[in-house]
Formats: structure tokens, C-alpha cells, sequence
């Protein structure tokens, strides 16, 4: 989700890399408390000096007790899958010389590339993280075209994969092993081109070797959904990912050449104050803060009643009993919010003009952008789906979850 890039610090090389860039959901252009190392709302996958991919290779069953035994060796990558006290089955994974593998999670030790940790709407730290410690990886293959696949889970510390005896897994048609993690990894790969017309595609599960399938009937399900032979792990613009408390957007060089950069970012927002659009009623002047100072309000702060969006300076008058307000221009009644400007142009489905606001949070942005969120149901607990402000992860109200902007211009 990609204004200023992200290199993985251990990619010295920053001038070949694959143009990818995941963007944290929820997040307008920062963490709540300031981009960190690897804890940030953004990250751009660099081609790493030396490949670190991996590929299954031999398949050992042992007894149970055996496992821990099994698994002792740190420099093999490997993935255990308990069938029972008596019998587990064990994956060992070798070297690719033709992949990088990136790893998210909840995790903060080193083989982790992207920290994530999930957060309530609007940026607040949840109680109890429901996102694994190793959530999934995602393997880019180092010559073109760079294609990047998912799969559920990362490795540990140790190199390993445990799946334990109450996870979904089975033996597949061919006689390999797969499984599920406990609350799953779901993906949307986008209908059709995500920056000329967001359509939504299907939510799916991702198993730990990529294949696809239905989702379960809950979150954390044992039975796992129907699979779905003709879709596939690999990654395009607009694919979203969801690790049950954090949703990450995948962006692809084409995508990103569509979207604005922070700079023009900026000259969206001098632009709109330039106009001098004013309260219709107070007749002060009113303005965007600075991307730096956003979410501060100050008395130039524009304000809109999203049910009309006709745009005001802050003012106390219009209370109703309802705790909503009465619009003085038209007399419609809805929430009254401040307006902010979109500041993370990964969420971005275009650089059009800022034109229209998220309802009822007043996040700003293009047209084109409101009204492709607007259509993707975002997941939210065990299997309800809402559509959400990508900015802020507000659930969308309304019967379009979105709404025009009415300014005022200047009276001389």
C-alpha cells in the first residue's frame, strides 16, 4: 500500500528491484506512532543480493515423538504436518537459486521482513492480535516477468513450518501434504484491472502451498472450503490480502506509475486551498492542513455534512437530539466531520482530483478512487464482510459510501 519507497535494509543494491510495494490498509501514509524499521504502512520488495527462496524437496514420514528430532537441523527449511500422536509427515524444503522469499507476521524477530500487527478502525491498537507470528510468505521470481506468489505461513526461527494436530491438512491427489493456518490467509485478486475498474473479485483462501480454495464456513474452521483449480496464488495489482486483523494491498510497477506520488500529493492540496473555497455561512476562508500535520484540527479546518456534502468552517450550531447535525444549506441531516486529504497514494486508484470524501470519516480523494472502495467488501471478524475507507478503515455508511464535495468559492 508508496511515496517514498521502502528498501529492505539488508538490499544494499536499491537500484534493481521488482516494483512491488505492499501497503498496509487502515493507515493514511504512517503508523500511528511513527514508521519503524520494519514496522511500517508500507514496503517496497527489492531484489535481495543473493537469492533466498526455497522449493520442497524430500517428504519424510517419522512417529510423533520423532519430530522435534526431525526438525533439529536449523539449516533446512522444512514443514511438519501432525496426522495423529503417532504420525506426522515432514516436508524438507531446499535452496531456489531463481526466487526471494518475504515474510510477514506479528513477529518481530529477524526473518520476519514485514511486521504487521492488526489495529481497531481508525488506527488504535486492538486488545489481542488474531495475526499469526508467521503469517505467510510471498516468493518473487528474480528474473522477468518477477512473478510474485503467496502462500499461507512463514518459517520460524528454527526454518520450520509446524502444523499441529487440530490444523486443517490432508494429503493431496499426487501424494503431497497441505494445510491451513488457523485463521487463514484470504486473498481478492481484483475482476478486472485495478486501476481502470475496480471491480472486486472473490475472496479465497491461500493454503501453505498455494493452493486456492473456497473459504470455510468460519474463520478458523477445520473443514476446509472447496479447492478452485482454475484460479491461481499469483499476485497482481489490486490483490488484497487479508491475515485476519490486517489487510495489505499489493502494487505492481504498472499500478503504480497511475497513482500520485507525495509531492503531487501536495500540489493536489495547494491547488484546493488556492481556490480559497469558504464557509458558506461564516464566510472564513478555509484550508487543508499540511500532509504533515494531518489529523490536527485547526480553525481553517474544513468541515462536511456527509449525507449532502455541502463543505462548512466549524460552527456549533444544527444539533439535533440524535447526536447528528442539520445541514444550514439544504437542511439534510447526517453526521458533521472534518475533511482530510488522503496522504497514501498506494490506496489510490488514480491521481485525479480530490473531489469526493469517504462517508461518514470525510477522508478525501478522487472519484475514481471513492467509488472502487466503495465496492470491495473488506473482512471483518470470523465472516462478515463490510466495505471500509482504505484510509482509516472505517465501515462505510450511506448508500454509496461516498459523497461529492459542494464548496463554497470566494465571495469577491
Amino acid at each position: 500500500l508508496l511515496m517514498c519507497p521502502y528498501a529492505l535494509s539488508l538490499c544494499p543494491n536499491k537500484t534493481i528491484h521488482y516494483n512491488f510495494v505492499l501497503v498496509l490498509h487502515r493507515h493514511n501514509g504512517s503508523l500511528a506512532n511513527g514508521d519503524k524499521g520494519r514496522r511500517r504502512s508500507r514496503l517496497a520488495l527489492f531484489k535481495r543480493p543473493k537469492a533466498n527462496g526455497v522449493k520442497p524437496d524430500v517428504i519424510h514420514n517419522v512417529s510423533t515423538p520423532l519430530v522435534s528430532k526431525a526438525l533439529s537441523n536449523k539449516s533446512q527449511h522444512s514443514i511438519s504436518y501432525t496426522l495423529s500422536r503417532s504420525h506426522s509427515v515432514i516436508v524438507d524444503y531446499t535452496h531456489d537459486i531463481n526466487t526471494d522469499m518475504f515474510q510477514i507476521g506479528r513477529s518481530t524477530e529477524s526473518m520476519i521482513d514485514f511486521v504487521v500487527t492488526d489495529t481497531a478502525g481508525g488506527g488504535g491498537q486492538s486488545a489481542q492480535s488474531t495475526i499469526s507470528r508467521y503469517a505467510c510468505r510471498i516468493m518473487c521470481e528474480r528474473s522477468a516477468p518477477y512473478t510474485a506468489r503467496i502462500y499461507a505461513a512463514g518459517f520460524d526461527s528454527s526454518k520450520n513450518i509446524f502444523l499441529g494436530e487440530r490444523a486443517a491438512k490432508w494429503r493431496t491427489s499426487d501424494g503431497l501434504m497441505d494445510g491451513l493456518t488457523t485463521n487463514g490467509v484470504l486473498v481478492m485478486h481484483p475482476a478486472g484491472e485495478f486501476v481502470s475498474e475496480a471491480a472486486p473479485g472473490v475472496w479465497r483462501e491461500i493454503s501453505v502451498c498455494g493452493n486456492i480454495f473456497a473459504l470455510r464456513e468460519t474463520r478458523s474452521a477445520q473443514q476446509r472450503g472447496k479447492l478452485v483449480e482454475n484460479e491461481s496464488n499469483t499476485l497482481q495489482d489490486g490483490s488484497l490480502i487479508d491475515l485476519c486483523g490486517a489487510t495489505l494491498l499489493w502494487r505492481t510497477s504498472a499500478g503504480l506509475r497511475h497513482i500520485p506520488t507525495l509531492k503531487q500529493l501536495e500540489s493536489l492540496r495547494q491547488e484546493l486551498n488556492a481556490a480559497r473555497p469558504q464557509c458558506p455561512v461564516g464566510f472564513n476562508t478555509l484550508a487543508f492542513p499540511s500532509l504533515a500535520q494531518r489529523e490536527i484540527v485547526d480553525k481553517k479546518q474544513p468541515w462536511v455534512y456527509v449525507n449532502c456534502g455541502h463543505v462548512h468552517g466549524y460552527h456549533n450550531w444544527g444539533y439535533l437530539g440524535t447526536g447528528e447535525r442539520e445541514c444550514p444549506m439544504c437542511r439534510r441531516v447526517g453526521p458533521y466531520v472534518p475533511l482530510w486529504l488522503g496522504c497514501e497514494g498506494g490506496l489510490y486508484l488514480d491521481a485525479g482530483p480530490p473531489t469526493h470524501a469517504f462517508c461518514p470519516c470525510g477522508h478525501v480523494c478522487s472519484e475514481k478512487t471513492v467509488v472502487g472502495w466503495s465496492q470491495i467488501p473488506l473482512p471483518h471478524g470470523t465472516h462478515a464482510f463490510h466495505a471500509a475507507c482504505p484510509f482509516c478503515g472505517t465501515w462505510l455508511t450511506g448508500e454509496q459510501g461516498h459523497v461529492k464535495l459542494i464548496f463554497q468559492g470566494p465571495v469577491d
